[in-house]
């Protein structure tokens, strides 16, 4: 039964699945879901993330024939996946809040792992930590870089992998949802908010049909969100390096003086001087390039650029 009004029994677990391009494993992700063994109240919240194939009628028709209590937003166009993840924790209604990807490389039965983890140690995040993945081998060197990236950025408790499978505690999902920028970086919002994290073992399978929509150019601005939105750090390294290089300036200077009193005016060196200011014209242009990429996240913030935007929200309520 398809309606525009949420109600029913408050669950206990919520399961946010975004979408993209994923017409040809709805069938297969329902099934999934409708065979999970979950003896509390539950809910699955799938946030269509602007695809431009049938993926939102097709679920919406799935979703009749089957008995799950569902709720499906609609973005305008396509965001992103940490802008559908918050578009869901906004709407999640359970006391812990799980997810996953619609290509079924994260198990939905894995999913019920996270969450008992959660609930029996207290935890309010818990990251699926995956055996053996299952990803192209450039795929898997962007996330590793993306990873190392965040342990040196963020204020982590552990060198736990950060993957996109997740089990978060509603209140620190909420907190999280409040974040209304432009730039996301979900686990960049959590280590802000607990410490109370741990990471399991869980199974990573073959994608069911399709390719990632994960780009280089994708896991480039993943690595440029988590470099400038949440961490001070580039700056700060960036003020060391000057420092650095004022001094070295200084010194090269007096050994320049003290080499030109004691052998007397030579014309000589012009290769190492070429190079030098090359390598220094070059440590300008990057440390330039990071200080106005801050300034245009700053800009395009106070500009109001949106997040995300919904065209609808439609539920399933059992019959």
């Amino acid at each position: 039964m398809i309606s525009t009004q949420n109600k029913g029994v408050r669950p206990e677990l919520t399961i946010v699945i975004p979408l993209y391009r994923s017409q040809d494993s709805i069938d297969a992700l329902l099934k999934r879901l409708v065979a999970l063994k979950i003896e509390v109240p539950w809910e699955v919240i799938f946030v269509d993330d602007g695809s431009p194939d049938q993926s939102h009628a097709l679920l919406l028709q799935g979703l009749q024939r089957t008995s799950l209590q569902a709720l499906v937003i609609q973005h305008t166009r396509n965001f992103g996946e940490h802008q559908a993840v918050l578009s869901g924790y906004r709407y999640a209604r359970g006391n812990y809040v799980v997810n996953l990807d619609d290509d079924l490389q994260n198990p939905p039965e894995e999913a019920l792992r996270l969450w008992e983890w959660a609930k029996s140690y207290q935890l309010d995040i818990v990251y699926g930590d995956y055996r053996e993945k299952q990803h192209k081998a450039w795929r898997n060197l962007g996330s590793y870089f993306a990873n190392i990236t965040a342990h040196l950025l963020l204020d982590l408790p552990g060198r736990f992998y950060l993957s996109s499978f997740r089990c978060v505690s509603q209140p620190i999902a909420k907190a999280a949802a409040r974040y209304k920028g432009p730039y996301p970086y979900i686990d960049g919002l959590l280590s802000q908010l607990t410490q109370a994290i741990e990471s399991i073992t869980v199974c990573h399978d073959q994608r069911f049909s399709g390719s990632s929509g994960y780009t280089l150019r994708r896991l480039i601005r993943l690595w440029l969100n988590i470099l400038t939105s949440f961490s001070l750090m580039p700056l700060r390294l960036a003020t060391l390096l000057g420092v650095f290089l004022a001094i070295a300036g200084l010194l090269s200077l007096a050994s320049v003086i003290i080499y030109t009193l004691v052998a007397g005016v030579t014309v000589s060196g012009w290769a190492s001087l070429l190079s030098t200011v090359l390598i220094f014209g070059g440590l300008q242009a990057l440390l330039t390039g990071i200080l106005g990429e801050y300034i245009g996240r700053i800009l395009l913030t106070v500009g109001g650029k949106p997040q995300s935007c919904i065209r609808n929200v439609t539920y399933n309520r059992p019959c």
